[in-house]
């Protein structure tokens, strides 16, 4: 498998340098260099797999002749060993599909483990490895799981401080061992500059081995890919021709999965880009005009991001593909009407989260009734229990994973945005 670098197309890798380097030449993001395509009849044998084969003959059309294929059937089967996706039915025409059923509790378990493991059979323990990383929510759990205790793999996780669930911070930040976090006095955006710059900084990537976990991280990407696939074959038949598939998006690494899973062969109607008030994303669809603002703080605080990095490989797919932007779907739902819906889900048995809710909303205003949709449910609601106890006036269970960290310390440093301490930091610790 080949990569290109989108800000330098010249510089092409392999499938497994992209995964070491995470980001090209002025943190240029990979992407492939060539676009797999199912035929027909092929993609309705792939339908009648299940998720683990399914998967590996998904990841062997990117991924070739660099890991053979039996190898990488152990290690999807590794990274991917937990509950896979669950359509839960909402209303006649829409349900959600459930991506919360790993270890972590949200849907980024499934490209941080194939990551995990990836970068371990890569690797062979010899060389120490910094995976630097930034969360506004459900990375950093998902990431810090995957390579807790992993040989010579040092993880350093960046998050806004006071704007993620307490929770969510519990699940990353009581783990210690190989596992370093830091709550960033700033915004998201703000640690995401600071992971740009450690990886614009040439000595200390060399020295201590840079690499991200985030989306940008093609191994990541192309894991997320499967869970598309297993929602495909999992819906009834009547409603293969008409489906919808809203994505909660922060950093649009998931809605760019599920537009690739499209690209190759699965015939998805189309998409919606949902977002809550931090819209650059509709704005831009809307006016033409990228105009980021300052990143608010959110109830559905993942998407609290206003730079997403994975906007350009959405861009240079649709080019590829020669789609138009005019039909991706897009909208923004900010608190209040977030707050209306989850207390409208509510109504019809069902208990979300404000991610999930967002997309629901979105998806109920511009489906037809011919169609048939599903949004992502990307997180456990009990992630999110304090909001959810508030808003909906219900008791949530906590699931085991939480409960056995709910009351430990957090083992956190605290910085300001700051690159030079950052880098001390790196060096140092």
């Amino acid at each position: 498998m080949k990569l290109y670098n989108l800000k330098k197309k010249k510089e092409k890798v392999s499938f497994a340098k992209a995964v070491k380097l995470g980001l090209g030449f002025n943190q240029g993001l990979f992407f492939p260099n060539k676009l797999p395509k199912i035929k027909k009849k092929y993609l309705k044998e792939l339908l009648k797999m299940n998720f683990i084969k399914r998967s590996t003959k998904i990841l062997s059309m990117f991924i070739g002749k660099e890991i053979p294929y039996n190898n990488l059937k152990k290690y999807v089967k590794k990274a991917f060993y937990f509950k896979g996706p669950k359509i839960v039915p909402v209303t006649n025409n829409i349900s959600c599909l459930e991506l919360f059923h790993g270890p972590t509790l949200a849907f980024k378990d499934f490209g941080a483990r194939f990551m995990a493991q990836i970068l371990s059979y890569l690797n062979n323990g010899n060389e120490l490895v910094t995976i630097l990383t930034a969360t506004s929510g459900d990375t950093g759990a998902a990431v810090a799981h995957a390579f807790y205790k992993m040989k010579n793999v040092k993880i350093v996780i960046l998050y806004p401080k006071n704007k993620i669930s307490v929770l969510q911070e519990k699940l990353f930040c009581t783990l210690g061992e190989n596992i370093k976090t830091i709550a960033i006095k700033g915004s998201f955006d703000d640690c995401q500059t600071l992971v740009k710059q450690a990886f614009n900084d040439k000595k200390l990537k060399k020295k201590k081995g840079l690499n991200s976990a985030n989306s940008i991280n093609i191994s990541r990407l192309l894991a997320q890919i499967c869970y598309y696939f297993e929602a495909f074959a999992l819906i009834p038949k009547k409603y293969k021709k008409n489906l919808v598939i809203s994505v909660p998006c922060g950093n649009f690494g998931n809605l760019t999965a599920g537009l690739l899973s499209k690209s190759l062969g699965l015939p998805i109607k189309s998409f919606i880009a949902a977002t809550n008030t931090n819209d650059t994303i509709p704005r831009f669809l809307k006016t033409k005009k990228w105009d980021p603002k300052k990143t608010i703080s959110t109830i559905s605080n993942a998407m609290d991001i206003s730079q997403p990095n994975n906007w350009p490989r959405v861009e240079e797919l649709f080019k590829r593909k020669k789609w138009s932007l005019k039909k991706l779907g897009y909208g923004s739902v900010n608190d209040k009407i977030t707050i209306k819906t989850l207390k409208k889900l509510k109504k019809k048995k069902y208990i979300s989260e404000p991610h999930a809710a967002i997309a629901y909303k979105l998806l109920k205003n511009q489906i037809t009734k011919k169609q048939y949709g599903l949004f992502l449910g990307t997180a456990h609601p009990a992630k999110f229990k304090n909001t959810i106890e508030k808003i909906l006036n219900v008791k949530i269970k906590l699931p085991i994973e939480l409960k056995n960290r709910a009351n430990l310390n957090s083992l956190s440093y605290e910085m300001k945005p700051n690159f030079k301490k950052l880098r001390k930091f790196l060096l140092e610790k």
